[in-house]
């Protein structure tokens, strides 16, 4: 190791030497001046050899300017030559879009006053139609408002002069009333008889020995009502009290406390008739007299007073029936006229589709105050009603009543001749109920 580091420092020695004696010749020339001859020499050949490249490149450039000069001079001649050219071009052009603009300015002009002229017959034609729709609309509305009546439209009986008498609403088949070939027998229904009366056979068949008694029984009921009065007297003694002088007797039963009073079945009774039945008062009474012989004739007051002696009894009851048609998924709402006194008033019907639940509340006025403390005004299910504008505004679903459906399918069926989809329409929905109805 310590030879090979002895190699290393004498090439190093040796590379260094060589360096420093060509530094040297150069230090040598420099300071004798013949580097600077020499330099000054290749310095004059090098500026010589520019100065003639820089004669031969400004010749080269000058000979360019002249060809330039020379073409741009061309190009200046030919460019006015087009110039003029195209000028004299232009101007043709000019006089003739100048003449094509007045054609087409009297040509425009021609076409305003042709539009305006369209325009006022297109006009002319239009306020023709109108008037002609307007007028043939109005027609139908007069001949269409002439036959709509309570049959086929939701106006009422009264509106409607000279009228006929109402009928219901079914439409005439042909067929005979009664029960349908095809249709199940419903025959009337036995009561429990309470008494029998056996019918002895006829003479000549009693001897007749070719008659033998058989074990079939053919039995056939004779139904009749008749009304008994059933008059209970409570007596109760009066005791005194000599001392003091206070009177004592039993208590009477609940509802005894006039000298003559009234049972339940004679009130509901009459209730039935001036409520359900919507006799009236006077003949309620009257029926009532003629059925026990003139022996049972209430007041008009106690008849009147029933109705509100039944609402009060049937407070909680109706509470819970407004309840349970709140729960309904359907319910079905109306309006009805009523007279009281004279006077027009509404009474707002609710019932449920199968109509074993059915409330009616007194009112003066129809629309939405006629709906407040109603099951109406909170129920969220679907309604089904006669198109009032009123209901809209509650419930979750709307359907309007078939009924009305089919006098609106009617009315158009009378004024509206041309058409077959109300037939057709009309038939559907008449098959749809009879459906329905027989489920």
């Amino acid at each position: 190791r310590q030879r090979l580091m002895t190699d290393l420092e004498y090439e190093r020695v040796t590379y260094l030497t060589y360096r420093l004696k060509a530094l040297s010749r150069k230090v040598e020339a420099f300071e004798s001046g013949a580097m600077y001859v020499s330099m000054r020499e290749n310095y004059q050949k090098m500026l010589r050899e520019e100065e003639c490249r820089i004669r031969k490149l400004e010749h080269e450039v000058e000979r360019a300017h002249a060809e330039t000069r020379r073409v741009r001079n061309l190009w200046y001649r030919a460019n006015e030559d087009l110039l003029e050219e195209s000028d004299k071009a232009m101007a043709a052009k000019d006089r003739e879009i100048t003449g094509l603009l007045k054609r087409n300015m009297e040509l425009i002009d021609q076409r305003d006053e042709a539009k305006d002229k369209c325009l006022e017959l297109r006009r002319t034609l239009y306020e023709a139609q109108a008037e002609i729709a307007e007028l043939k609309e109005k027609n139908d509305a007069l001949h269409a408002q002439i036959n709509r009546d309570y049959e086929n439209s939701s106006r009422p009986s009264s509106q409607s002069p000279n009228h006929k008498k109402i009928q219901n609403n079914r439409e005439k088949t042909g067929r005979k009333p009664g029960g349908q070939p095809g249709h199940e027998h419903h025959g009337r229904r036995k009561q429990e008889p309470t008494r029998s009366i056996h019918l002895d056979p006829a003479k000549e068949i009693s001897e007749d020995r070719d008659f033998k008694k058989t074990d079939e029984v053919i039995t056939k009921q004779l139904v009749n009502i008749r009304l008994l009065i059933e008059t209970i007297e409570y007596r109760a003694d009066v005791y005194r009290n000599y001392k003091t002088g206070e009177r004592y007797h039993a208590p009477f039963p609940q509802g005894v406390t006039d000298d003559l009073n009234y049972g339940g079945s004679v009130k509901a009774l009459l209730y039935l008739l001036n409520q359900d039945c919507c006799v009236s008062i006077d003949k309620s009474i009257r029926l009532l007299s003629d059925l026990t012989g003139g022996k049972l004739r209430p007041s008009k007051g106690f008849v009147n007073g029933l109705a509100k002696e039944f609402a009060a009894k049937t407070e909680a009851d109706r509470k819970k029936l407004f309840a349970d048609l709140l729960l309904e998924p359907v319910l079905q709402a109306d309006f009805t006229n009523g007279r009281v006194n004279g006077k027009t008033v509404q009474v707002m019907v609710c019932a449920s589709p199968d109509g074993r639940k059915v409330q009616y509340y007194a009112r003066e006025h129809k629309g939405h105050e006629g709906i407040k403390d109603t099951p109406v005004e909170t129920f969220q299910g679907i309604m089904v009603h006669d198109h009032d504008k009123t209901f809209y505004s509650y419930g979750s679903g709307h359907q309007e009543c078939d009924e009305h459906v089919l006098r609106y399918l009617k009315d158009s069926m009378e004024n509206e001749p041309e058409r077959t989809w109300n037939q057709r329409m009309h038939e559907l929905i008449r098959e749809m109920v009879h459906y329905r109805n027989t489920l």
